[in-house]
């Protein structure tokens, strides 16, 4: 089943355009019917950073008719190991200047707006609606969530990543997709954010350059996808990314429950809500309470799902470990994993031993907990003894 192209073609390509665009034209599956839905596309890029770089310049390159990049900061010499959209002589100005200025250059095509706002609850809405398309290279839990729900609002989908030092996830959120797609939504992944603090940004725990330019190309593809109606765009499907691992892994997603039906206005033609059957989420468990039911008869399993070199932090006693690249692998990861017991998913702040839950529940485990504040809440890691398997 193909996903109809998010909009209709635009006006006759000009003879410039046939040469520019020559290598898309070749394509039998964008062909100059979609070179001419893209130049006609209107998409919204949060964040003019990791992902905002390569997303940009590549929709750029690829002809998006009308681009608008939303960025609140200033570029910084630290930027520039991964940043590719601005150089060293930008540091000190705004982000959406440099960014502006560079896809001007790219290609005159592209009529590119920058936004230099902080994307809110309160203006996120405003500022995305009239695009038919978002993607978030943002690296806060507060504008994701923010985004997340405003085009949930719009109805409009979403290109969603987040890079974290060498692993990445990539999905796309979209809850008004059309009958019989899968329509789930950020909060279908993760209900709430996290604790402040509690998740480090790439400032904090560092980040592999060339991991965002592949993960914010990648985001550009799904992008082109939805636009011209070609390929399977990741709805429904999170694609876990190891760059050192060189592994890439899918998950499932669903809705947690049904959507509501949207107007044609909001989401296009033939677009509505798919009524999935709520899976239950993945309960969490208190480091106190956890450190007390180690201590009883009723021991739960403790699954530590990060990297090895985390582990010399320090572990919950008895812990196995079980990287979340590798038990999200299939079901040979599972093997050793009771179902007889509680089975307690640890990691050092709580998203992957969510992303863990989800695997596991897609086949057939159902007691399962998270510890709530992963590892930085833990009060008394022991040294590392997990098994690894």
């Amino acid at each position: 089943m193909t996903l109809p192209p998010l909009l209709a073609p635009g006006p006759a390509l000009t003879g410039d355009q046939v040469s520019r665009y020559s290598r898309h034209l070749l394509m039998p599956t964008i062909g100059e019917e979609g070179q001419r839905r893209l130049l006609a596309a209107r998409i919204a890029v949060i964040g003019a950073g990791g992902l905002g770089s390569p997303s940009l310049l590549y929709l750029a390159a690829a002809g998006v008719g009308q681009l608008t990049v939303i960025d609140d900061d200033v570029v910084d010499g630290t930027n520039l190991q991964r940043q590719v959209i601005h150089s060293a002589d930008d540091i000190g100005r705004p982000k959406v200047d440099s960014a502006v200025e560079r896809v001007r250059a790219l290609n005159p095509d592209v009529t590119i707006t920058g936004v230099a706002e902080h994307v809110t609850a309160d203006n996120a809405a405003r500022l995305l609606a009239d695009h038919d398309l978002v993607l978030d290279g943002s690296d806060n839990f507060e504008t994701r969530y923010a985004v997340a729900d405003a085009c949930d609002e719009l109805g409009i989908p979403l290109v969603w990543a987040a890079v974290y030092r060498t692993e990445a996830h990539l999905t796309v959120f979209w809850t008004a997709a059309p009958q019989g797609w899968p329509a789930p939504g950020l909060r279908d992944l993760f209900p709430e954010p996290p604790a402040p603090g509690s998740v480090p940004a790439c400032g904090d725990a560092g980040v592999v350059g060339p991991l965002v330019g592949q993960i914010g190309s990648m985001m550009a593809t799904e992008a082109i996808k939805l636009v011209t109606g070609v390929g399977a765009p990741l709805l429904g499907r999170l694609l876990f990314i190891d760059v050192l691992g060189a592994t890439q892994r899918e998950i499932p997603l669903v809705a947690r429950a049904p959507r509501r039906e949207r107007g044609a206005s909001a989401a296009g033609p033939g677009t509505g809500s798919v009524s999935v059957a709520e899976p239950p989420a993945t309960a969490l468990i208190s480091p106190a309470d956890l450190a007390a039911r180690l201590a009883g008869p009723d021991a739960p399993f403790v699954v530590d799902v990060r990297e090895a070199h985390e582990l010399a932090d320090g572990i919950v006693p008895g812990a196995v470990h079980l990287p979340v690249a590798t038990l999200t692998g299939g079901p040979a990861a599972d093997a050793g994993i009771p179902t007889d017991r509680d089975v307690v998913l640890v990691c050092r702040a709580g998203p992957r031993a969510h992303l863990a839950a989800t695997a596991l529940r897609t086949r057939g485990f159902d007691r399962l907990l998270v510890l709530e504040g992963g590892m930085l809440a833990w009060p008394d890691p022991v040294p590392h003894e997990a098994v690894t398997r």
